[in-house]
Parts: C-alpha cells; sequence; structure tokens
C-alpha cells in the first residue's frame, strides 16, 4: 500500500471527523440540492434520495420529476417541479428551460436516476452536461443513460460519478483509458486504477469492490469498509455525497469520505 496517495477509514476510525462536525446548523446555511431523475414506471431512486438528503441536513431540496408522475408522488415530496414528459414517459427535450431553472437555484445538481433509456432525455441530460457548471453528482442508470458523452463526464471539473464496477469498467472504455478492470482484481489494484485515473481526469469517483467504497479525486484515494451494496443501489450513499459536498466545495473527497459513515 502507497501511504502517499491511499487511506483507510472505518467506522471505528474516520478519516475527517473535521467534516461532520462542521456540518452548518442553520438551514439557511446548509445548501440547496436539485434532484434530477424518475419516469413514468417509477421514481424510488428520487424519493430515496430526497429524504436521505433532508435526513443528512440539507437545507432545501427540489426535485425535478416527468409531469406524467404529477398525480403519483408522495405528500412528504413537498417541492417538486414537473418537467415535460416524452412518449416514453421521460424528461422531454422541453424540460430544459426547468433543468436550467433548477440548476440556476442550487448549490448542487444529483442525477439520481430511474430515468429510463430513452434517447431525447440522453440528449437532454447531455445538453445540461454542457450548460451548467456547478456540482454535479451522476449515479445509477443515469451514467448510463449518457453514455454517448463519457468524455464531457469525466473531464468536467465538479463531478462526482457513484458507479458500479461494472460503469467504471464501461467508463474506462469510452475514453480509451489504458487501465483493462476485472472483477478479479485485488483492492490495491483498482486503488492505483482509479489513483493514476483521477488524476488524468478532474472527475471524483466512488465506486464499490470487494467489500469496499473506494472514493478517488486528484489522485488521492480513500477506502471504507462498505457492508451495504444495496444503499448504493438505491441512491442513498450518492444522495449523502451530494449533501455532504455542497457544505464543503473545496474538500470533495474529505467530504465524500466522510458522508460514508452513517
Amino acid at each position: 500500500m502507497s501511504d502517499t496517495y491511499w487511506r483507510q477509514q472505518t467506522a471505528e476510525k474516520p478519516l475527517y471527523p473535521d467534516i461532520e462536525w462542521a456540518k452548518p446548523e442553520q438551514r439557511s446555511q446548509a445548501g440547496r440540492l436539485g434532484v434530477i431523475g424518475g419516469n413514468k414506471l417509477g421514481f424510488a431512486g428520487v424519493a430515496e434520495a430526497y429524504g436521505t438528503a433532508l435526513q443528512a441536513g440539507v437545507g432545501e431540496v427540489r426535485v425535478l420529476l416527468p409531469d406524467v408522475l404529477r398525480k403519483t408522488i408522495p405528500a412528504s415530496m413537498t417541492d417538486v417541479i414537473f418537467g415535460a414528459t416524452n412518449p416514453s414517459g421521460s424528461l422531454a427535450r422541453d424540460a430544459k428551460v426547468d433543468m436550467q431553472a433548477l440548476g440556476g437555484w442550487v448549490t448542487g445538481i444529483l442525477m439520481i436516476g430511474d430515468a429510463g433509456r430513452n434517447s431525447e432525455t440522453a440528449i437532454l441530460y447531455e445538453d445540461f452536461l454542457h450548460d451548467y457548471t456547478g456540482p454535479l453528482t451522476v449515479t445509477r442508470d443515469a451514467v448510463d443513460l449518457i453514455k454517448n458523452s463519457t468524455s464531457t463526464l469525466v473531464e468536467r471539473p465538479q463531478t462526482l460519478l457513484v458507479v458500479s464496477f461494472a460503469q467504471l469498467q464501461k467508463i474506462f472504455q469510452a475514453v480509451y483509458y489504458p487501465k483493462v478492470l476485472t472483477f478479479s482484481m485485488q483492492l490495491a489494484q483498482l486503488v492505483e486504477a482509479v489513483h493514476k485515473f483521477t488524476i488524468t481526469y478532474p472527475c471524483a469517483i466512488v465506486v464499490f469492490h470487494k467489500d469496499y467504497l473506494i472514493s478517488a479525486h486528484g489522485g488521492e484515494v480513500t477506502t471504507t469498509t462498505w457492508q451495504n451494496p444495496m444503499a448504493i443501489w438505491r441512491g442513498h450513499t450518492a444522495a449523502r455525497a451530494a449533501s455532504y459536498w455542497l457544505w464543503h466545495p473545496q474538500k470533495t473527497l474529505e467530504s465524500i469520505t466522510a458522508s460514508l459513515l452513517l
């Protein structure tokens, strides 16, 4: 293990306790998170992210959903914008104005997924990638939806990708990164790979592998022991990371790593 760029975290030994202690106490200073996702078949990830962010302590959370879901959202989601829906039940190109308005209001954006596989929605998301310059967290099937813009995604500053190992494989392949990731590789090998990748690209990465969450940014890597992969797939992990990042935008890796200790 290299002491120069890899640090290990456990519940008993948090790496960045100051991040937790410095959480804003006043909601007016606790940031504004915009959550984008959902389609006519579901919005479980959106609902999970909404509740998780508020529980984590975000000041305000506003959600953008396709308007086909207008009659089905729970009463607990009180701050919702409804954008135009395409025939597939996902956000249509006409929702771009709503996305831009949300981007102008927020401290950070979370693309949570449940977005469907519609090409029109993919173009909408890709357009937003080019327009929005603030902190952006992308996870679950939202990563797959914008696979044609993978280069833009990884080259974009202030971007956090919370991905599965298979998604990380595809990201490396999409940008022709000269390192092959295999499910059988040892933790240290993956740590070295994301260390070098995040030196090359300005994005941050969180990926699950062999009972660890590996977080990387700017060549620095932390690993956190992790026994709850379902929290990642539901969107809970990404929502917490996006929330903590709001409060410490200049401490990307530290805030992400701190968010992983419940």
